[in-house]
């Protein structure tokens, strides 16, 4: 067998071994049924149980009040940047978004093609660099929209901005998803792409408010509608039926380890390993503001573009594979989601330190 390497991919990424070790087995026969995963129809009584686990999971790890559903969709967080206005927005209305990155602005191009947008707030203006602490909100906003952690940049969100009485708060959670205890009853609809911290890509949870789903109009197509989705239990049509069994026994892993409270430990002992060395570094340089830095994203450079691509370069042959930055930013960006393990935190601190032993000025 291949011996397996430290994926620092920010998505897909790295998902817990345990998992991918019953995945196998189950791929062959789910349980005792003779049948893989794989091949399970929707409607049987097979999957029938694993999709009731997996809801029931995620209801108890994240506290979900019963006035919520839960709904494992297709097309990604970003047929979610269209479908929330599409069902919340209408023209004479104005909907407020907080753009700390590329996955907000590209949510804001979609609303606007259904109602009035407000740029409450924007961290452009540096890169995206930071978390800004003004927020203007428009006086009756439909609805507020944030990301709270921006893969591409390294900022996080450390709480959850703050919204009138009354006003659906709405969070893109695509890639810190359950990393830490969350307060559903806040928030009108959170929503996450599976891939980074939840499971395989192929299924997006919308966990979402029951009085929005009715609030949406019943002209556009049904397959836009939360409605559809809720009233057939995320059955309408077939849904990504691997992808929530891998969302669901992931669950049961983060369970095992104790929660969200736990794991949030967790992510806070890796990342602050790798914060820790960055600050005393000569050589690699954290990019996010201190405060608004991600626990989930690690973003850094050297400066020296061309030293940037010759460490990458190394540390790939060295089996920690993933760390190029993205195109729009460079350097580098190590994602240490829940199922990445502090061992390969700590054998990239060993190669950096090396590395700029090698390079000091």
């Amino acid at each position: 067998m291949t011996e397996r390497i430290y994926n620092f991919s920010a998505g897909p990424a790295a998902l817990p071994l345990p998992v991918l070790e019953q995945a196998q087995k189950d791929l062959i026969s789910l349980g005792d049924t003779g049948i893989g995963v794989l091949e399970h129809s929707h409607r049987s009584k097979a999957f029938i149980a694993v999709y009731e686990a997996a809801e029931s999971l995620c209801r108890e790890i994240a506290g979900i009040p019963d006035n919520y559903k839960v709904l494992f969709l297709q097309g990604g967080a970003s047929s979610q940047f269209y479908m929330i206005p599409m069902n919340l927005l209408s023209k004479d209305q104005t909907a407020d978004y907080l753009v700390t990155g590329s996955w907000s602005k590209k949510a804001v191009k979609e609303a606007k093609v259904f109602g009035n947008v407000n740029i409450a707030c924007s961290s452009e203006d540096k890169n995206f660099s930071y978390i800004p602490e003004e927020v203007s909100l428009s006086e009756k906003p439909a609805y507020v929209h944030f990301t709270s952690n921006n893969t591409i940049y390294g900022t996080e969100f450390a709480t959850e901005p703050e919204v009138p009485a009354g006003v659906p708060l709405i969070c893109d959670a695509s890639s810190d998803i359950f990393s830490r205890p969350i307060d559903i009853s806040k928030y009108g609809i959170v929503y996450a792409g599976a891939q980074k911290n939840l499971g395989p890509s192929g299924v997006t949870l919308v966990i979402i408010r029951d009085d929005l789903i009715e609030q949406g109009p019943t002209d556009i197509p049904t397959m836009l509608q939360y409605r559809t989705h809720s009233e057939a239990g995320s059955m309408f049509n077939t849904p990504p039926t691997f992808g929530i069994y891998v969302l669901g026994q992931v669950l049961q892993w983060l369970k095992d380890q104790g929660g969200l409270e736990a794991i949030q430990q967790k992510n806070q002992a890796k990342a602050g390993k790798l914060y820790d060395y960055l600050e005393q570094s000569s050589l690699f340089k954290p990019t996010a503001a201190k405060q608004d830095r991600s626990l989930m994203n690690v973003t850094f450079v050297t400066g020296d573009a061309d030293l940037d691509a010759k460490f990458i370069a190394q540390a790939t042959a060295a089996g920690l594979d993933g760390l190029k930055g993205h195109r729009s930013v460079g350097g580098m960006r190590a994602s240490i989601y829940n199922a990445f393990p502090e061992a390969g935190v700590d054998k990239l601190i060993e190669m950096m330190s090396q590395f700029e032993k090698e390079h000091a000025s």
